[in-house]
């Protein structure tokens, strides 16, 4: 990338004010032992149309979605997303992740980001909605902490082993800083929530109580019966949902979530191997102020006019660390945009269709590896689009074999549950996938 660096004249003024001879009496502060005796042993410079060919290469190389076909799931989501979209997303006016923190220059992002939050409370039937954290996991963190602040003597945060593993670890973590007490559920044979074993579990400590719907296998859960054994015993009902199935599904609103947290990336965002995604945060109206993130309001300016701006900055950026409802600070507003632009471009038809396709392309898979003989359901609960596969050999052995077809086959889950789940498959079909990549990853199965 051309720059422009400093003359040598430059070099020696710098020096001069910061009072040295040379730039190596710069490092007589690091120790000998740790400093470079040679020269790194790196590649000769590349010219710029050098650069981009090595990189054109090296990407080539990535096993992404546009060259396999996906039948990964667990959390990043290979689902289309329109290619206005994109399109709006590179306009100036959005080009930039940052919190708009002087309204009257910013008020084309703050209105996105107030029209995303009332989307959001419309697909979930919340109250109130903030403008995005960081990522599902993190959301569901955030949730729990956010319990324990609105219900002082209660430190103990029950969660299912049924929620994605990844989303347990981070609320953990989380909750090391408070001295929290993570007590986690186990699932049935079924994969769905042991209620038995939850009602037992819960008392007067139990600040909430964290559920995925669909579960990380996944299958749908009782959420209704769940909310209601939660707030039996005066803890918070905090749900973990797909925001895809909401346009089919009861949303967390109809079931008495008080707080429900989800991974928006499917609305419109690529997988990209990861990153970065977003973490939606919607609750009830009553618990607003104990709400972590930013939250953007409408209001009139001194002329009468329509206005947004950012209101209720609790968090630590804007007042005492110790009062502050969440440390977040900037995060990917520009990800909760493009899911503003896929839901608005989408709509309720085109949001229940996608929702539709999920549902009915997933159990056409099922049932057809249920077909073959080597090969069976692991679980018999109702789910939406993802599933887990019994495999006669090792799970991660097919999904190996089948890179060579460029098939990406599902997730191995002894990587989260150990050696009982070694034959065990998640899969995940999305309404990208045709009948035809479909049958080919059938016919591919008869080898085993």
């Amino acid at each position: 990338m051309p720059f422009l660096s400093i003359t040598d004249s430059e070099r020696r003024e710098m020096l001069n004010v910061i009072g040295v001879e040379s730039f190596q009496d710069l490092l007589d502060s690091v120790p000998d032992e740790i400093q470079l005796t040679s020269e790194l042993n790196l590649p000769d410079a590349l010219s710029e149309i050098e650069v981009t060919k090595l990189m054109k290469y090296l990407a080539s190389l990535n096993a992404d979605s546009s060259q396999f076909v996906s039948f990964l799931g667990g959390g990043a989501y290979d689902h289309y997303s329109p290619a206005a979209v994109n399109h709006m997303l590179l306009r100036s006016e959005f080009y930039t992740a940052y919190t708009p923190y002087q309204p009257e220059v910013a008020q084309g992002t703050l209105q996105v980001n107030f029209e995303y939050q009332s989307l959001m409370c419309e697909l979930t039937g919340m109250d109130i909605s903030n403008a995005s954290l960081y990522n599902g996991a993190s959301a569901a963190a955030e949730a729990s902490l956010m319990a324990q602040n609105l219900l002082r003597k209660r430190n103990e945060v029950v969660i299912l082993q049924s929620v994605h593993p990844n989303y347990i670890e981070v609320v953990k973590t989380y909750n090391t800083a408070v001295d929290a007490t993570v007590i986690e559920v186990p699932f049935t044979d079924n994969g769905s929530a042991d209620i038995d074993t939850l009602k037992q579990t819960l008392n007067e400590k139990t600040a909430c109580v964290i559920v995925q719907h669909p579960n990380f296998f996944g299958h749908l859960e009782d959420m209704k019966t769940l909310a209601q054994v939660t707030h039996d015993a005066g803890a918070l009902f905090i749900a973990v949902v797909d925001p895809i199935s909401l346009p089919i599904l009861m949303p967390p609103g109809e079931y008495d979530a008080d707080i429900a947290v989800g991974e928006g990336q499917a609305l419109g965002n690529p997988a990209s191997f990861g990153g970065p995604h977003l973490g939606f945060f919607t609750c009830k109206t009553q618990y607003v102020r104990k709400m972590p993130g930013r939250v953007i309001g409408e209001t009139v300016d001194l002329n009468g006019k329509r206005a947004y701006t950012m209101t209720l900055r609790t968090r630590e950026q804007d007042i005492r660390r110790e009062k502050a409802t969440s440390n977040i600070c900037t995060n990917q507003g520009l990800v909760a945009l493009a899911s503003t632009v896929y839901m608005c471009l989408m709509g309720k038809q085109g949001m229940y269709d996608v929702a539709h396709h999920c549902l009915q392309k997933s159990h056409y898979l099922a049932a057809r590896i249920a077909d073959l003989a080597a090969f069976q359901l692991q679980f018999k609960t109702p789910f939406f689009k993802e599933f887990v596969v019994k495999t006669p050999v090792p799970a991660s052995q097919i999904i190996t074999d089948a890179l060579s077809e460029k098939i990406h086959a599902g997730i191995a889950l002894d990587r989260f549950y150990g050696d009982e789940f070694k034959h065990s498959m998640l899969v995940c079909v999305t309404e990208k996938r045709s009948k035809a990549e479909m049958d080919a990853f059938i016919e591919f199965l008869r080898r085993y």
